[in-house]
């Protein structure tokens, strides 16, 4: 039977979870629908290249761990941090960790620009990038974001700045 009539797509999600927690397996399928674009939004920008693997490491995740899920309405914070361990585990397995040459950047208004930021990105560790998601993209503050990543709030600040400062310094050679 489909979840009731949701409000919302939070309301729908949690909907999904409960009604497949009780067994409903097209209802866990809905979810698992329902949640790759929200996954594939934090894993991207993490993964890079190897968002979609990430992605579907975090969907696998999911799956195999709904039942630990103590509180669905804390679905998406838990999809989150299932999510960004899967990306920053994926890219450092693909070595993605090693900074690389930089070519010259365009200037603003050039329609390669949004390549390029992302080809900064990529030169950073994904340890940097996945910090630098959470705070600029996600919009968490450190202790937020450091609880995600599993480390101490120093540690995620000065990851922060370092990312920061790599960015800036990459972007502007």
């Amino acid at each position: 039977m489909p979840p009731a009539e949701d409000t919302g797509p939070v309301d729908r999600g949690v909907a999904l979870v409960r009604a497949a927690r009780r067994g409903d397996t097209l209802a866990l399928h809905d979810l698992l629908d329902h949640l790759t674009p929200y996954i594939a939004r934090i894993c991207g920008p993490i993964a890079l290249d190897d968002g979609p693997d990430a992605t579907q490491e975090a969907l696998v995740a999911v799956f195999t761990s709904l039942r630990s899920l103590r509180e669905p309405a804390a679905l998406y914070g838990w999809v989150r941090a299932i999510s960004v361990r899967e990306a920053v585990r994926v890219a450092g397995r693909a070595a993605r960790a090693r900074p690389a040459e930089l070519p010259d950047v365009p200037e603003r208004g050039d329609p390669q620009l949004a390549a390029d930021i992302g080809d900064v990105l990529a030169r950073l560790s994904p340890a940097h990038r996945a910090v630098l998601v959470l705070r600029d993209v996600e919009g968490m503050d450190e202790a937020e974001a450091a609880a995600l990543l599993g480390v101490p709030a120093g540690t995620a600040k000065s990851r922060l700045h370092r990312a920061r400062q790599s960015f800036r310094k990459a972007w502007s050679a």
